[in-house]
């Protein structure tokens, strides 16, 4: 009876009733790190993604100073986006690395919701932790952790008239209660899943977009290493997914 209580419990599908999708997460190669497989196989169905980072990674490759880094790695997102089916990808602007929760944030997240009035909201791991629920796994990056929990709070802040008011009288943006779900990619508690197959192989072609990055991460041989991280990610949700291998997702619903 205890090992039958102490199994994670069966991982749901995602919900599938929705048409347009607002991925936000801090840097280049966030969404690609698992999350493009899921993306891949909605904008095959006809659904509309769009990506917004909050900066353009320009602090995450030691040998490139950051303005000449910024440049790069937003080409190689937007490649990077274009192979999973995603022409729109704006970038914010926050300093890589020095990203703040705070009401800025949450306020051109919100911005960006009542534009693209998503049904669905996805980010990245908010968590301290990679781990599990008993803890431990490494720790989360500070970027990570306040994008992801604006966007949570941003989901509410986009429908509330009251909250950020010079949204509409400077910006014309009238509020968006349209949120459904948000989907946290990466997340240690995964409630929910989409078969990896259909969009795996765009998945490994979408990480490896970003070449400049890839190569001073690993000493694998790129691809090697991209279709290793993926597949592996992918299997570890197979037994909680009917023996489907699977892109994960905690989803909040609002």
């Amino acid at each position: 009876m205890t090992e039958q209580l102490d199994q994670p419990a069966p991982l749901e599908p995602m919900p599938a009733d929705w048409r347009r999708a607002l991925a936000v997460v801090a840097h280049p190669d966030d969404l690609e790190y698992g999350g493009a497989g899921a993306i891949a196989h909605w904008t095959d169905g006809g659904r509309e993604v769009v990506y917004l980072l909050a900066t353009r990674g320009e602090a995450g490759i030691d040998t490139i100073p950051p303005e000449e880094c910024a440049p790069l790695r937003e080409a190689e997102q937007r490649a990077s986006a274009a192979v999973v089916g995603v022409s729109t990808v704006e970038f914010l602007d926050y300093r890589d690395g020095v990203v703040e929760y705070g009401l800025d944030l949450r306020r051109d997240i919100a911005a960006a919701i009542r534009r693209h009035r998503p049904e669905l909201l996805i980010t990245l791991n908010h968590r301290d932790t990679w781990g599990g629920q008993g803890g431990g796994g490494n720790w989360n990056t500070p970027d990570h952790k306040a994008v992801g929990r604006a966007a949570l709070d941003a989901a509410a802040d986009a429908g509330n008239r009251w909250i950020f008011p010079e949204l509409i009288s400077e910006q014309g943006l009238e509020p968006w209660n349209g949120v459904r779900w948000v989907a946290v990619a990466g997340s240690p508690t995964p409630t929910h899943a989409v078969d990896a197959g259909p969009g795996l192989e765009r998945s490994i072609k979408s990480l490896m977009e970003h070449k400049a990055y890839i190569e001073v991460l690993t000493d694998q041989d790129p691809e090697e290493y991209v279709r290793g991280f993926l597949t592996g990610y992918a299997e570890q949700a197979a037994p909680r997914f009917g023996g489907r291998p699977a892109v994960t997702f905690e989803v909040f619903t609002r």
